[in-house]
């Protein structure tokens, strides 16, 4: 799930969750069929150029350093579809593919709200399989636990509208129940070609920025 479960533990705060919608949303076969012709792999430093930056978002935006990676054991409890995945993928971790950039940011006019935007770049159709194949995973359940070394962490998915873009799109609500604090993350993941955007952190934050990143995510330059 991204970031999403690192936000849980850090305890960043977020606003409401969003009423129910329809599941999520894939490609129908016209839109198939219009997919670009071209499905070469991005690079990773090429991905990282078009990641949102700090003036893209404003003055109350500031840029968190990248944290070094963690090897913490992981379990998924309650989510056999997420168990397959493996832990990274099911706990925070990149998913696995082989171009990445990340950045997050902290919103300093909502005390401790983050948005985080990671890109992914594969050949278009196993971008496409994987990427279906690990949202669908992760919206599959609606309850179930992950422990991240010792510390265990109650999550609720609820799946809502995907927005209309790009080729392919989900999106979904996030509860995370952990030292008895509730934290809700919204997460919109929009693949376009062969690269994939994931959008998490405060709902409000994620809908207010979502157009612009992808619009970013997507350019050639």
């Amino acid at each position: 799930m991204t970031v999403a479960a690192a936000f849980a533990v850090s305890g960043c705060s977020s606003s409401d969750p969003a009423a129910s919608a329809p599941p999520l949303r894939e490609p129908s076969q016209n839109a198939k069929a219009a997919a670009p012709a071209s499905s070469t792999p991005v690079s990773s430093s090429a991905l990282a150029g078009r990641l949102l930056a700090e003036a893209d978002l404003g003055q109350d935006y500031t840029r968190k350093p990248e944290k070094a990676a963690r090897h913490d054991d992981v379990t998924v409890i309650g989510c056999p579809a997420l168990e397959e995945l493996g832990g990274d993928a099911a706990a925070g971790g990149s998913l696995n593919f082989p171009n990445k950039a990340k950045a997050s940011f902290v919103y300093s006019g909502s005390a401790g709200s983050e948005i985080s935007e990671e890109l992914y770049s594969d050949a278009t159709p196993k971008l496409a399989d994987g990427t279906a194949r690990i949202f669908n995973a992760m919206t599959g359940c609606p309850v179930y636990q992950v422990v991240i070394g010792s510390k265990p962490i109650k999550i609720a998915t609820q799946r809502l509208a995907a927005p209309a873009m790009g080729e392919q799109a989900w999106s979904q609500l996030m509860t995370f129940t952990t030292g008895g604090q509730d934290i809700v993350v919204k997460q919109t993941a929009v693949r376009t070609g062969s690269v994939l955007m994931v959008v998490s952190g405060a709902p409000a934050l994620v809908d207010s920025h979502l157009e612009k990143a992808l619009a970013k995510a997507s350019t050639a330059h």
